[in-house]
């Protein structure tokens, strides 16, 4: 059977990831978490004091760059890879909603976005390879023979957003997290750099009010047309 590339793009807290794990797990492909790339460098960033909510030292971030490691190390405990940053382990790090309220300020940064690409594009080099984010259809994997873009309600999103950072422990409401993802729309379809949009030939796929199961057939059936065409 041949290997193909799946890029599933679309807005945050769609659960592209978690589909893009089941997909990789059935599939025996490579999973990348792009967005955890960029939450991986605006938590460097954060370390080294170069970014708060009031302050963004960007030149400096670009200048520090060299020195952010990203990689990503299968757990099978877990049954997926964890994301690295300089060889320690900032997988729980980075899902706090500190990162998430400054990661698209971040990933705006075009030096930021053309290190992360270069990466995502040597990942996917030989194919077999599923990867979501929010430009992997239209700028890592034009190519890519099945692209999804996935959406859901800015509530339902916002409440399965609160109840995975309640499940880490953190305090947070849902307001709150309501705020973060529609600031987070804007600054992600809004941006000059590579902004969030469905490819011409992307399958939209709404899954505001489907389980994760009946979403992962339903994709899974897409991926096994273009598999078998």
């Amino acid at each position: 059977m041949k290997d193909i590339t799946i890029a599933i793009d679309g807005f945050s807290s769609t659960g592209k990831s978690t589909i893009a794990k089941l997909l990789a797990k059935a599939l025996g492909y490579v999973y990348v978490d792009s967005g955890a790339m960029y939450r991986a460098i605006t938590f460097f960033a954060m370390k080294k004091g170069l970014i708060t909510t009031e302050y963004f030292d960007r030149e400096a971030l670009i200048s520090a760059l060299p020195n952010a490691h990203v990689s990503f190390k299968f757990n099978s405990d877990l049954g997926f890879a964890e994301v690295y940053l300089n060889d320690e382990n900032i997988e729980k790090n980075i899902r706090t909603l500190e990162v998430s309220n400054l990661v698209s300020i971040v990933a705006a940064v075009p030096e930021v976005r053309a290190q992360l690409v270069k990466i995502q594009k040597a990942i996917g080099k030989h194919k077999a390879v599923v990867m979501d984010g929010r430009d992997i259809g239209t700028v890592v994997f034009p190519d890519a023979e099945l692209k999804i873009f996935m959406t859901a309600s800015a509530e339902t999103r916002a409440l399965r957003r609160y109840n995975e950072i309640k499940n880490n422990g953190e305090d947070i409401t849902l307001e709150a997290i309501l705020e973060n993802v529609q600031k987070r729309d804007h600054l992600d379809s809004t941006r000059k750099d590579s902004p969030l949009l469905k490819a011409e030939d992307a399958i939209e796929v709404d899954n505001s009010n489907v389980t994760i199961e009946e979403q992962f057939q339903n994709i899974l059936k897409l991926v096994n047309s273009v598999l078998n065409a």
